[in-house]
């Protein structure tokens, strides 16, 4: 007997454990967010963005190397003169492949150290593509690089 009377010391009654979530605690601190959230969002203008703009140069160079990349893996090299100084006309060569290219390149570089470059490429090449050209032609020496624009 002295077993069911420790057992009952409490009354009697037995607790039964409470097996739900208490939701209160998230409710206040998803409102809290909420009211951050609207205040915070007029401040920012997500409409405008301040893109850059291509610039024309005050003199464009008379002479210098021309690269078309076209986006079949093919190029041109075309080297633009002055009428005073070219005695031959400037004659185009093709590379089938970006070592082609890249010899070619430090070859008519070496003949005109002066002249930059510019790079005409088409909208379906990748900007990679163009970036790489741009980077073995200043590891070449060549200081000045301009991208031609439509």
């Amino acid at each position: 007997m002295a077993s069911s009377f420790s057992s009952n010391l409490r009354g009697g009654r037995t607790r039964k454990l409470k097996s739900e979530i208490n939701v209160v605690p998230y409710i206040d601190v998803m409102l809290v967010l909420l009211v951050i959230f609207m205040v915070v969002a007029p401040m920012t203008n997500p409409n405008v963005i301040d893109l850059p703009t291509a610039g024309k140069s005050t003199q464009p160079p008379n002479e210098y190397i021309e690269i078309t990349i076209k986006p079949n893996a093919q190029s041109t090299i075309k080297v633009q003169q002055t009428q005073q100084q070219a005695q031959v006309p400037a004659s185009i060569e093709t590379a089938s492949d970006k070592q082609d290219l890249l010899a070619k390149l430090r070859a008519i570089h070496q003949d005109h150290p002066d002249y930059p470059m510019v790079i005409a490429a088409d909208k379906e090449n990748k900007y990679d593509d163009v970036i790489q050209l741009i980077s073995e032609a200043k590891k070449m020496g060549i200081q000045r690089v301009a991208l031609a624009t439509k």
